[in-house]
């Protein structure tokens, strides 16, 4: 077997090994000859070989993202204390799917994100004009004074927050914060091969 590092393979003309091929899997969860062909384009480079993985998987949800999505599961989340509780309805295409542990575990996960970063919908379309226009305001108010063009970007980086933090799919995801939900469900649906929706949810808090 190659003793080859992760990153330095293709520098020295060596083939990718084992090992860095494994690691890649472990960060995308890719399929092992998806990442081997990713570190050989890229000669070994981790991190360009995670770039390659992830447009090949935005491609690839894009690709299914209008595919009717009619199966799927509706989960349920009691945090300890019992004191917040979540219920979700996440939607694949077929009920093989929908029985598969990973998206068992996946849809789980979603259930955490919504009990620690309380998110009030989906996606960012779902956020009413009114809001918006408020949001809009305060921040304009903020930066009284400031040429229009500088307004109009700080206005637009604010709402750009703000939808990260009311949206489930624009959050920094839980449990890797260096991706949004949207990104960790974007790879999902490049390794189950099948499109996956998040339809609703409801966030309890006990005495809100």
């Amino acid at each position: 077997m190659s003793t080859t590092t992760p990153g330095t393979a293709g520098d020295t003309g060596q083939p990718i090994s084992a090992r860095a091929v494994a690691d890649l899997r472990e960060k995308t969860g890719a399929g092992l000859l998806d990442c081997k062909k990713a570190l050989t384009e890229t000669k070994g480079n981790i991190e360009e070989a995670i770039t390659i993985l992830r447009k090949k998987g935005a491609a690839s949800a894009a690709k299914k993202a209008d595919r009717a999505t009619k199966e799927g599961v509706i989960e349920s989340y009691i945090h300890v204390g019992g004191k917040v509780g979540v219920l979700i309805e996440v939607n694949c295409e077929t009920d093989f799917v929908a029985r598969n542990e990973d998206f068992k575990v996946f849809v789980k996960d979603l259930c955490l994100q919504i009990a620690a970063a309380s998110p009030l919908y989906v996606t960012r379309d779902q956020v009413p004009e009114a809001e918006l226009a408020q949001e809009r305001d305060i921040a304009a108010a903020q930066v009284q004074g400031k040429p229009p063009a500088a307004v109009q970007k700080i206005v637009e980086g604010k709402l750009e927050k703000h939808f990260s933090t009311v949206c489930l799919v624009d959050q920094p995801f839980v449990k890797n914060p260096e991706k949004t939900v949207k990104e960790m469900i974007t790879d999902q649906i490049a390794k189950i091969g099948e499109n996956i929706q998040v339809r609703r949810f409801v966030r309890y808090q006990l005495g809100s």
